[in-house]
């Protein structure tokens, strides 16, 4: 975890995902994004061939209830902009990454530090991770990581300060200082 965790890429790669899946399923099916159309999609090479289209479809027809807000049996424009704009804030679960995160552009290392680490980026232990606690975390972890140096090097220091261990001195911290020149 050399730099800085950016929650923000693995929102804009789901949302994107999602608006790409959504656009090139409206232009194969002029009678609106169903439940049946979505499982037709699953089939359709033009929609599977795509890097994202048949993880994103399989995605839509398995969460289709939460998506049509409205119930009227189709996915509108609005519907899967609001979904996606509720994805944002409210975050994502450890199934969303999981399965949508590979394919949304995230690193292979992103996704696995945040699977990893979800329960300590889950701040607010609501079960989903946002794009400010994967940062928030991210940034939190380089500061243990910079402090725990830190410590290190002090610790590294004295040493270097007190001699090794084969040197026995009794004296004080102070009179290390001037041990150069009583022994002259």
């Amino acid at each position: 975890m050399g730099k800085r965790l950016d929650g923000s890429s693995l929102f804009t790669g789901i949302s994107s995902g999602l608006t790409n899946t959504f656009a090139a399923l409206s232009g194969q099916y002029q009678d609106g994004i169903t439940v049946e159309n979505l499982n037709k999609a699953l089939t359709n090479t033009n929609i599977t061939n795509t890097a994202y289209g048949s993880t994103f479809a399989s995605y839509l027809a398995g969460n289709f209830n939460s998506v049509d807000k409205n119930g009227d049996g189709k996915i509108s424009a609005e519907e899967i902009q609001e979904y996606m704009n509720n994805m944002a804030r409210q975050g994502l679960t450890r199934e969303q990454i999981m399965n949508l995160g590979s394919v949304s552009g995230m690193t292979s290392s992103l996704q696995e530090t945040v699977l990893s680490h979800f329960d300590d980026i889950d701040a607010n232990h609501d079960g989903k991770v946002t794009s400010q606690e994967i940062s928030a975390y991210g940034v939190n972890s380089q500061i243990e990581k910079q402090k725990i140096a830190d410590r290190n090097r002090v610790v590294n220091n004295m040493s270097l300060f007190y001699g090794s261990d084969e040197d026995k001195y009794e004296g004080s911290l102070l009179d290390y200082r001037y041990l150069d020149n009583d022994e002259s």
